[in-house]
């Protein structure tokens, strides 16, 4: 049975404003693996660490990061949604939190590529991913999207990241299976929790695909894929994942 990594769903979330350095810094305190985080761009095209599709949390709930420049945002507290009394923190930019956390923990860098997006867009993002990150010979940093062209076009800038496509709860064994013959340079698929099963896991073990799975909580759902051997667990509870996974090692 693989030991499964376990990785901090945008940070310790449940402890402070998801994907800021508090957030990641809590999350360190746990002797987690790694860190999932999400990159945006910015109206003057930097990238930087944001999930959701609009600013809704910071009280801007019909704009998106890209109608706000890197400095607008920097002036902004996106603390301020966790609570009141967080101390106030502008948005992290994709480079900062490399410098900080790369040669801490494992990364997985999820690239947010709208539909509301030019293509254009898409590719400059993509392009300040890999050469903020560079060449990783070792695995330690990966990146993903739900965007397989985005992928696509990742792979044929630069062979030297490990790219890994990430299926929506909609899509099916059969999806994958296609997706497997066609892209053969994916280092792997990352699921829903709910679409894993032992015939998924036997397709990418077949292919000799990374397994990852999104986002695992609860206690079936964390067994689940700890006992399916998951090589990535993704988790906005990352020390219940790590305590479970102690348990099912101690034996």
């Amino acid at each position: 049975m693989t030991k499964s990594l376990i990785f901090a769903h945008r940070g310790a979330n449940k402890e402070a404003a998801e994907n800021t350095r508090s957030a990641f810094d809590k999350a360190l305190e746990y002797s987690i693996d790694g860190i999932e985080t999400d990159v945006q761009l910015t109206r003057d095209e930097v990238a930087v660490l944001w999930h959701d599709r609009f600013l809704g949390k910071l009280g801007f709930s019909a704009k998106h990061i890209d109608d706000f420049d890197h400095a607008q945002l920097q002036a902004m507290n996106f603390a301020a949604h966790f609570s009141a009394h967080a101390k106030p923190e502008g948005i992290m930019s994709l480079k900062e939190f490399l410098d900080a956390y790369r040669r801490r923990c494992r990364l997985l860098l999820e690239i947010k590529n709208r539909d509301w997006e030019s293509a254009y867009r898409h590719e400059i993002k993509i392009r300040q991913i890999l050469e903020v990150v560079g060449p990783v010979s070792d695995g330690s940093i990966l990146v993903s999207s739900f965007n397989l062209a985005s992928l696509v076009y990742a792979h044929e800038r630069s062979s030297g990241i490990p790219l890994v496509y990430n299926f929506e709860t909609d899509q099916t064994f059969s999806d994958a299976q296609r997706v497997l013959a066609g892209q053969s340079f994916l280092h792997g698929l990352c699921l829903p929790i709910k679409t894993l099963d032992e015939s998924m896991v036997r397709l990418l073990r077949d292919h000799g695909k990374c397994i990852a799975v999104y986002t695992c909580n609860s206690d079936a759902e964390i067994g689940k894929a700890l006992e399916l051997g998951v090589d990535i667990l993704i988790s906005d509870v990352p020390q219940k994942a790590l305590q479970m996974r102690m348990n099912i090692y101690s034996y």
